[in-house]
C-alpha cells in the first residue's frame, strides 16, 4: 500500500477539524450580519458545502466508468446522515427541530427519495433523469431564499437585520470558503486511503460506497455537526442533514447524471434494497421529528444503533456469512416490528397531546 497516501489519510482529519470550525464560525456570523436565519443558512450555504466532497467523488466515478460506487455513494450518505450524524448530535446535546423542517424540507426529502427510486426502476439515472433532479435543486434554492423574506412574521425563520456593519461580510464568506476547501481536500484524501485499504482486502465498489466513501464523504457533515452542537447552533446541525441530503439526491446525482457519458448504471441491489431503506429512514423522521419538536439522546442512541446494524447487514452480506440468515430473521420478525410499533405509538402520543 502506498504510505503516502496513508499519511495523508491522516492529515484528512486535521483539515476536516480546523475546516468544520472556519464553516461553521463563518456560517453563524454570516446569519447574524445578514438576518438570515442559521436555520436557511444551514440548508443552503453549509448543506451545498459538506455535500461538495460526494460532488467531487461521483463526478470521478461517473468519468472512470464506477457507476456502483457513484450510487452507493450517495446512498450510504443519506442514510449516515441521518442515522450516525443526527445520532451523534443528538447525544451531544438534545436537537431542536424547526417546524419548518417538518413541513417543507422533511416531507421534500422522502419525495426526493422516491423520486430517484422511480427514476433508478429501468436500471440507469440519463441526461434526462439528471435534468430532472437537478431542476429540482435549483428550484428549492430559489423557495428557499424567498420564502425567507416573505413570511408573514419574519422572526419565526428569519432574525430581524442586524447593523451589517459591524461585521464584514467579506470576512464571513471568507471563512465559509477556507473551511469548505479544508473539508473537502480534508475529506477527499481520507477517502483515497480509504479506499486503497479496501481495495487491498478485496471489498466490491457498491458496498465500498455504501460505507467506506460514503462516510469519508460525510466527514464534513459530522465535523460540523460535532462543532455545532457544542456552540449551540441546533438548526445548523438539523438544517445542514435534511438539505445535505436534498443536495445529494438532486444536485450530486442530477449533476452527474448529466455529465455521465453514458448516464449512470443503477445496481440492482441498490433498487431492491439500499434505495427502499434510505426512503424508510427519511419516512422515520416525521415521526420522531414532530413529537415534541426535539431530537432526544435516547432517539440519538436508537439512530446509532439502527445504523450499526445496517453496517452488520452489508458485512454480512459480502462476505457471505454463515450468521446473515439468523440476522436476518431477527431484522424481519423482532427489530423491524419494534421499530414501526415504537413509532406508530410516537405519532398516536403526538396526535393525543396536540388536542389536549
Amino acid at each position: 500500500m502506498d504510505i503516502t497516501t496513508l499519511v495523508l489519510f491522516v492529515l484528512g482529519f486535521i483539515l476536516l477539524s480546523y475546516g468544520a470550525n472556519m464553516l461553521v464560525q463563518g456560517s453563524e456570523n454570516l446569519a447574524t450580519t445578514m438576518g438570515i436565519s442559521p436555520l436557511v443558512v444551514g440548508l443552503t450555504i453549509v448543506a451545498f458545502g459538506t455535500s461538495a466532497p460526494e460532488l467531487a467523488v461521483n463526478m470521478q466515478a461517473a468519468w472512470t466508468g464506477k457507476p456502483d460506487l457513484a450510487v452507493g455513494n450517495i446512498i450510504g450518505s443519506n442514510i449516515l446522515n441521518i442515522l450516525l450524524i443526527l445520532g451523534i448530535g443528538a447525544i451531544i446535546t438534545p436537537l431542536g427541530v424547526h417546524r419548518r423542517l417538518v413541513k417543507v424540507e422533511i416531507p421534500l426529502m422522502i419525495g426526493a427519495s422516491i423520486l430517484l427510486l422511480l427514476l433508478s426502476l429501468d436500471g440507469i439515472l440519463n441526461r434526462w433523469d439528471g435534468l430532472i433532479l437537478a431542476s429540482g435543486i435549483i428550484g428549492y434554492i430559489i423557495y428557499s431564499v424567498k420564502t425567507c423574506h416573505e413570511l408573514k412574521n419574519p422572526e419565526e425563520v428569519c432574525p430581524p437585520e442586524t447593523d451589517k456593519n459591524t461585521k464584514k461580510i467579506w470576512l464571513q464568506l471568507l471563512f465559509i470558503a477556507v473551511g469548505l476547501g479544508l473539508l473537502v481536500i480534508g475529506s477527499q484524501w481520507l477517502v483515497n486511503g480509504a479506499i486503497m485499504v479496501a481495495k487491498y482486502y478485496g471489498i466490491g465498489e457498491l458496498v465500498i460506497g455504501l460505507t467506506i466513501v460514503s462516510i469519508g464523504t460525510s466527514l464534513p457533515e459530522i465535523a460540523t455537526v460535532i462543532v455545532a452542537s457544542r456552540r449551540g447552533q441546533q438548526e445548523i446541525v438539523v438544517g445542514n442533514v435534511i438539505g445535505s441530503n436534498l443536495f445529494n439526491i438532486l444536485l450530486v446525482l442530477g449533476f452527474t447524471s448529466l455529465i455521465a457519458p453514458n448516464g449512470i448504471a443503477v445496481p440492482n441491489a441498490a433498487i431492491v434494497f439500499d434505495m427502499p431503506i434510505m426512503i424508510a429512514v427519511a419516512l422515520a423522521c416525521l415521526p420522531i421529528f414532530f413529537t415534541g419538536y426535539l431530537i432526544k439522546r435516547w432517539e440519538g442512541i436508537l439512530f446509532l444503533f439502527y445504523y450499526f446494524v445496517y453496517s452488520l447487514y452489508l458485512f454480512l452480506n459480502v462476505t457471505d456469512h454463515s450468521m446473515l440468515p439468523a440476522f436476518n430473521n431477527v431484522m424481519y420478525w423482532f427489530v423491524i416490528p419494534i421499530t414501526i410499533i415504537t413509532l406508530l405509538a410516537f405519532v398516536l402520543e403526538s396526535i393525543k397531546n396536540s388536542k389536549q
